[in-house]
């Protein structure tokens, strides 16, 4: 089985064709500095950012709902391939160690994203790999494709406004 094969039954996967390059993209997931202002839907806010980008590096944002109540979301990269590939999990944290908790707290998942150049830009491939179907459901019930939909959208505006 492929690194990237996707299972209907365990996988959800949001799949775009976006016009900006990847390395835009790349920038925008990978700096805290432009992270902090598109990854979580408005009206959410993530006020902080850490990334220490290598394997077993650190992946962590603190996000703050409308109520003004924080969450903390930590994880550890897996797989760093610059302007193509970013892979992390919130199972572990920094080093490869193992997480005490989520913030989602009822399950953990591991997040794949692959942009690949394409004559309109860029296809941007975000999926979200869960341990079991349960997980899954849980996830896309969350709203996994409108959240992460959103954010895509917010990243895109953002990156415009800033390369534009």
């Amino acid at each position: 089985m492929s690194q990237d094969a996707f299972d209907p039954t365990l996988d959800l996967v949001l799949e775009r064709v976006v016009e900006i390059p990847k390395e835009w993209i790349w920038e925008a997931w990978t700096e805290p500095k432009h992270l902090i202002h598109w990854f979580t839907p408005v009206p959410w806010q993530t006020t902080q950012a850490e990334i220490d980008l290598r394997p077993g590096g650190l992946f962590r944002t603190t996000m703050r709902s409308p109520e003004g109540q924080d969450f903390d979301n930590s994880g550890c990269y897996l797989e760093v391939v610059k302007n193509r590939r970013l892979v992390w999990t919130d199972a572990l944290v920094a080093n490869y160690r193992p997480a005490t908790k989520t913030y989602l707290e009822s399950f953990n998942f591991t997040a794949r994203l692959t942009l690949e150049d394409h004559p309109k830009g860029t296809l941007y491939r975000a999926v979200g790999m869960h341990k079991d179907a349960a997980d899954r459901k849980r996830h896309e019930e969350m709203g996994f494709e409108t959240g992460w939909g959103k954010v895509l959208e917010q990243l895109i505006a953002y990156m415009k406004g800033v390369k534009g």
